[in-house]
């Protein structure tokens, strides 16, 4: 009974429906009695009246209308069967191993359908955690990805055969992804030995051939995400083929996104090569259309300000009128971010965008035991809260650290934390 009361939870957009098969039922039923004989209906009357009658002992209008509302209750009880049934019916088909869950389903997409626009900007790991998180509280995620990235799998895919590199925008699929968990672990899977696919990932490799296919790896990712069964869109920031260079504080450059960090060596700017790299229209439509713009968690230089070199982005990002958020990352980045602090995770950000490019930081307020940092080269981020706010930004503070994972965020707690935001400062109603 309870189960089949869900069907009229708000927003489900079924009482519409239900109301309009009643009112055609009622319709069907009289006009069946006028077509055959409409003295059925006064004889189905006086049935109930005498019915009453004798159990009563007298005639009383407000038992008849009782039964009445009896009959009335009952037959919308066989209506909402009714529908639930065919609509089971149907997704039994289409859907054979979630049928049993379809008003569950329903309403889980309806509410997702509702939640906010959230544009996430950044690549790597870190992304792909927000993005996990994310998916379950809205459908209407944009993530715009690096394409910078020229170590692994994905440089070797991006040198021999000549596209963007795959592999970021492969795990922001697979994060918002709401698919088998062995389709999951396809995509994931990475070819092992000494063949030429050694080192390779599946999905990597699908997202290339798919490429192939389309001509276009916009179009690609489009497709790609039919398969996965994605909630949302995966961008990638351009199309173009481009490099990070990182200039360093003794004035050398290092070339390639994945030689910066080797270098060991402070970071006063990342730039990109060639200068001018035209944006993929998309990317700059989520930016704009956003209600909240969250930039990371992941690394500072190599995988969230790629994105904002791209021409248009950074422009983009300051004239939003969304909530902005910075998720500053747990502990320190090696060869990137060594001895950094909150407050100089968002400078470097606002140094490459200008001012306005963020409303509030958003950082980790669990202590960290020393166990799980000592003996590495990351240490803590120190909250300096007061640098931070002298910068024109606020400092929200929460739970956010992975109990799993050294110096990881939580999906869930990162995700709620930013909806959270989101729904108190950024005025989302």
């Amino acid at each position: 009974m309870f189960h089949l009361l869900k069907w009229l939870y708000p927003g489900m957009k079924m009482k519409r429906w239900l109301l309009l098969f009643a009112i055609g039922v009622m319709m069907f039923s009289f006009g069946g009695a006028l077509a055959i004989n409409y003295e059925y209906l006064g004889r189905a009357e006086e049935e109930i009246f005498m019915l009453v009658y004798r159990i009563v002992g007298s005639y009383n209008y407000a038992v008849t209308m009782f039964v009445g509302l009896i009959i009335l209750v009952v037959g919308a009880l066989i209506m909402m069967y009714a529908t639930r049934s065919i609509i089971r019916s149907i997704i039994a088909v289409l859907l054979p191993d979630r049928s049993e869950k379809i008003v569950d389903l329903v309403y889980q997409e309806r509410k997702l359908g509702r939640g906010p626009a959230v544009t996430v900007i950044g690549g790597g790991h870190g992304l792909s955690v927000l993005l996990r998180g994310i998916k379950t509280s809205t459908n209407n995620v944009a993530a715009v990805v690096t394409v910078a990235d020229d170590g692994g799998s994905s440089g070797r895919l991006r040198e021999e055969l000549g596209i963007i590199p795959p592999g970021d925008l492969r795990n922001c699929l697979v994060a918002l992804a709401d698919t088998e968990p062995l389709m999951e672990k396809l995509f994931q899977y990475r070819f092992e030995g000494n063949t030429a696919l050694a080192g390779h990932s599946f999905g990597n490799l699908f997202i290339a051939a798919m490429n192939e296919v389309t001509g276009d790896m916009e179009t690609a990712l489009k497709e790609s995400s039919k398969v996965l069964a994605v909630k949302g869109r995966v961008i990638p920031a351009s199309k173009e083929h481009v490099r990070l260079d990182a200039v360093m504080t003794d004035g050398t450059v290092v070339e390639g996104e994945s030689q910066i960090p080797e270098a060991h060596k402070t970071i006063r700017r990342v730039q990109l090569y060639p200068k001018h790299v035209t944006a993929v229209p998309a990317a700059l439509e989520a930016i704009e259309s956003a209600d909240a713009i969250i930039l990371g968690p992941g690394s500072l230089y190599t995988s969230i300000m790629p994105n904002l070199l791209v021409d248009g982005v950074a422009d983009a990002l300051r004239k939003s009128k969304a909530i902005k958020i910075y998720i500053c990352n747990v502990l320190t980045q090696p060869g990137e971010t060594d001895g950094y602090s909150a407050a100089n995770h968002a400078k470097a950000i606002l140094d490459h965008t200008g001012k306005g490019a963020i409303d509030y930081v958003l950082v980790n307020s669990t202590p960290i035991p020393d166990e799980m940092w000592q003996g590495t080269a990351a240490t803590p981020v120190t909250i300096d809260e007061d640098k931070v706010n002298a910068l024109g930004c606020g400092l929200v503070k929460a739970d956010l650290m992975s109990t799993s994972e050294v110096g990881r965020h939580d999906p869930e707690k990162l995700c709620a934390a930013v909806m959270k935001m989101i729904y108190t400062l950024g005025g989302r109603r």
